[in-house]
């Protein structure tokens, strides 16, 4: 048991690459707090996950939610030693001066603001129980831009730098802090992200920029993020890990 005795929150729990790392973690003995705003889909997870599992609903991009999150976890589960930073949106697929200010707003209070609100709130409990680990959701967007998504690929790469940094800032606390970079994934958000209904054709057309021939599975991300909150990842910190079959190669 790799995670044996941790206790994670992972946000964005309710689908995705969030429920693949919150599903991974507890089948490494973590107990996880699984943090969605569809508070519903997150108890079906959790119960799905048994008893080692708690679902909170919150809306990530707002300060009181987060900390109600965080407070609940540590009174039910213990003091958080790692948080997954996973939840996040896009706006769709489309030239930039067709994106309104209200998709812009959204996409950097889910994507970014989530990102600061959850580190402040887990910083200092994590210093007072000797480190922990932080693992950010970024892109491959961030490093290497689609067109149409570039209020999108700002947000990821904004997460992307800000792990980069936080790392030298809490790293005299012991507290490691990565970005895990997939590529265009087998989410519910890939509609969205390439701008066109998802077919297989549309598909294909995505799976053509990835050397490696596939997008990105939900158990891709899972593992990394394992391996970087495991002790085997114990002097890695400040990392853009980009899981993306060869795409920013």
């Amino acid at each position: 048991m790799r995670l044996d005795g941790k206790v994670a929150i992972v946000t964005g729990a309710a689908s995705g690459f969030g429920e693949a790392i919150a599903r991974r973690f507890a089948d490494e003995g973590a107990k996880v707090a699984l943090v969605d705003l569809r508070g519903d889909a997150a108890e079906r997870v959790a119960a799905s996950i048994g008893g080692s599992a708690i679902a909170l609903q919150a809306d990530v991009g707002f300060a009181a939610d987060v900390n109600r999150a965080v407070d609940e976890t540590a009174k039910r589960l213990g003091r958080p030693d790692i948080l997954v930073n996973s939840a996040g949106t896009t706006h769709r697929n489309k030239p930039l001066l067709e994106v309104d200010e209200s998709d812009f707003d959204t996409v950097f209070r889910v994507n970014v603001k989530s990102v600061f609100l959850g580190v402040r709130a887990v910083a200092t409990l994590m210093r007072d129980k000797g480190g922990g680990i932080i693992l950010n959701v970024g892109s491959t967007a961030g490093i290497r831009p689609r067109p149409g998504l570039t209020w999108y690929n700002s947000a990821k790469g904004a997460v992307n730098l800000a792990s980069k940094s936080l790392a030298i800032e809490l790293a005299p606390w012991k507290i490691r802090v990565n970005a895990i970079c997939p590529v265009a994934g087998e989410t519910p958000l890939l509609a969205a992200l390439m701008g066109l209904p998802d077919t297989p054709e549309n598909r294909a057309k995505y799976i053509a920029s990835i050397p490696l021939g596939r997008l990105c599975r939900a158990s891709d991300v899972a593992n990394a993020a394992l391996y970087l909150a495991s002790e085997e990842a114990e002097f890695i910190t400040g990392v853009e890990l980009p899981i993306d079959g060869g795409r920013t190669a």
